[in-house]
């Protein structure tokens, strides 16, 4: 059930210069949220920012009614939410999108890329309660890019790639030794860059693994009225707010 909320800054947690959490209170009792579901914040009192911000949800507490989203400083949307103090308001509908699947047995692998790590947490604690083994491979540029890392040890196993070798193996992602154990996994999840996502695909695709990415178009209005994150699948265009974020690369017309 979609709910339009004003909501509460609880806190801001700075991760580094570019890098925040964004812990909001709702007014009444979350409803169902589940992994891969995400928000649309309003952003109040800008001359720069019209449309509504779209957020994967990291993670929820319903015994306090919190609600944490991870956000990266990319625009002047983001970077109003980081000049936010407590008890300020926030707007927000949520939840949205649809979510991922969850394999009927393990183990999986789960990757994510810069901002990509934002979808996991909600789903490691899903497949944690389902005695789903789990590893994370995460990337970035260089090691400021690697966040949130002790979080996801307490579901898993964690590796790490940055292009630059500053931390964990050098080289992109899909260049990570953890590649060479692809037919231990039975699922493969994956968030972050197209490029990267596409190359995960092509890589699941030829192991004949199953995979589903979520992506990050740009959603305007989130409920599907403005069409602007259209992706194109076998089926026909999509929206990328109402039948996705997340998608089997198998559904989408990707050249794999």
């Amino acid at each position: 059930m979609k709910k339009v909320s004003d909501c509460t800054v609880n806190q801001i947690i700075w991760l580094n210069e570019n890098n925040f959490l964004l812990e909001l209170i709702a007014p009444d009792s979350l409803p169902d949220i589940r992994p891969g579901n995400f928000a649309e914040l309003r952003i109040d009192d800008s001359r720069d920012v019209f449309l509504r911000r779209p957020f994967t949800i990291l993670e929820t507490d319903k015994t306090n009614n919190t609600i944490r989203f991870f956000i990266k400083i990319i625009g002047a949307g983001t970077r109003k939410l980081g000049t936010l103090s407590e008890g300020d308001q926030v707007n927000m509908i949520f939840p949205l999108g649809n979510s991922f699947s969850i394999p009927v047995k393990g183990p999986v692998l789960i990757v994510g890329g810069g901002s990509g790590i934002a979808p996991f947490i909600l789903l490691a604690k899903e497949l944690q309660n389902q005695g789903i083994p789990i590893t994370f491979l995460f990337g970035g540029r260089t090691h400021q890019e690697i966040l949130l890392i002790d979080q996801y040890k307490a579901f898993g196993e964690v590796f790490i790639t940055t292009e630059d070798g500053s931390a964990g193996e050098k080289g992109v992602v899909t260049q990570h030794s953890v590649f060479n154990k692809i037919a231990n996994y039975n699922m493969i999840y994956a968030c972050g860059p197209e490029p990267m996502m596409k190359a995960i695909g092509n890589i699941a695709h030829h192991h004949n693994k199953s995979c589903e990415v979520s992506l990050e178009n740009m959603m305007a209005c989130g409920f599907g009225a403005c069409l602007c994150c259209i992706v194109e699948t076998k089926s026909g265009n999509q929206r990328v707010c109402t039948e996705g974020p997340v998608f089997n690369i198998n559904d989408l017309t990707w050249q794999i």
